[in-house]
């Protein structure tokens, strides 16, 4: 009886991982094809949920829902015009600015290289840098020629960029007004040792993680952008909101974005990519120490390499919107799967679970 326990166990373990792996590749393929549609939906549910803080606020100081939603809407999109027209050409110009140094500073990280090849053959140490030197130099031209094929892409499609903003904020305005509707439409659907974990679940996961994660990015270009400016770091506004942007990917995001930033600066001033990498290091360090555990809080139950691997199947699946997506969603599975576990649905605690000061008891 034991090893038929044991045998069907291991059946089962052994079909999960072609299963698994069949999944992925079914989500990849199906999100290639409905690409637009999909990022378009998640945007605007993204917004919706951000949005619906404010909506609630309005709410309870007695104003009715419709027009707590087109109130909030018209400040979202004020905000979208002021930014539009003030922060956005900044960053598209200092963007081609940049794109147009890359070529001076590879050249000027060239005779940096060979110099400091010639100061250790005069050590006699065995040192031959001309192999890296060239690799780098390549990798980093392929680099600044897509992304200026990109930026060029980007400025045709222009009008198409802005009719997709138009149906995001359609979109996130339906689903403020109707969208709990729909969704409990939908989950009542399911039975409810599924259902009450799922829907608990997903508010706490992506409304927390998402409205942290955006305000600790928020975080980092306010305080990076001065401090750069003091330093007369080049192009000091673009690279905090790079630094900033890529906050928004947990985990791995805050290291990509500070070392894309410090090898741009190396390539033209040693010494000050230096400080610049000290800088945002610290920074991090106090947004993760001090700000992070309150507003995020602790992601319960979940490892880190299984987070790591929901990041890497995110990217996978749908890219830049598969990472941001990848760690709340497996935080909901996480919690859906514990509730049913212990067969308390009604008891759920979220994986991700927002920490209070509060005294002892």
């Amino acid at each position: 009886m034991r090893r038929s326990a044991s045998l069907q166990r291991l059946l089962i373990y052994g079909l999960s991982g072609p299963i698994i792996a069949l999944n992925v590749w079914l989500l990849s393929v199906l999100f290639r094809y409905f690409q637009h549609p999909i990022t378009i939906l998640s945007i605007a549910a993204i917004l919706a949920f951000l949005l619906n803080y404010p909506v609630k606020f309005f709410e309870r100081a007695q104003i009715t829902r419709t027009q707590a939603v087109i109130i909030v809407l018209l400040v979202t999109l004020t905000l979208l015009v002021i930014l539009g027209v003030t922060l956005v050409p900044m960053v598209i110009d200092q963007t081609i600015q940049l794109l147009n140094k890359i070529p001076d500073w590879l050249t000027t990280s060239q005779a940096n290289l060979q110099q400091f090849e010639v100061f250790a053959k005069q050590r006699r140490l065995p040192l031959d840098l001309r192999v890296v030197s060239n690799q780098i130099n390549a990798n980093i031209q392929n680099l600044v020629q897509q992304l200026a094929s990109g930026a060029v892409g980007f400025a045709g499609t222009l009008l198409s960029g802005l009719l997709n903003v138009v149906l995001v904020v359609v979109l996130a305005f339906y689903m403020l007004l109707y969208g709990d509707r729909v969704w409990y439409g939908l989950v009542n659907l399911l039975p409810s040792n599924i259902r009450i974990p799922l829907t608990t679940s997903l508010k706490l996961n992506f409304h927390n993680f998402f409205l942290s994660q955006l305000l600790l990015g928020l975080f980092m270009v306010i305080s990076l952008t001065p401090i750069f400016l003091i330093m007369k770091v080049p192009f000091a506004l673009l690279f905090a909101i790079l630094i900033g942007i890529s906050e928004l990917i947990p985990f791995i995001g805050a290291t990509l974005g500070i070392g894309l930033v410090t090898i741009l600066v190396l390539l033209q001033n040693g010494w000050l990519a230096v400080q610049v990498a000290v800088v945002a290091i610290v920074m991090q360090q106090i947004k993760d120490n001090l700000l992070g555990p309150k507003l995020l809080g602790n992601f319960i139950g979940l490892n880190p390499i299984w987070i790591f691997i929901a990041i890497l199947m995110g990217f996978e699946i749908a890219g830049l919107l598969g990472t941001l997506v990848a760690v709340p969603i497996a935080g909901t599975f996480k919690g859906i799967f514990d509730a049913i576990k212990n067969g308390k649905p009604s008891d759920f605690v979220s994986t991700v679970t927002v920490t209070h000061n509060s005294p002892p008891n």
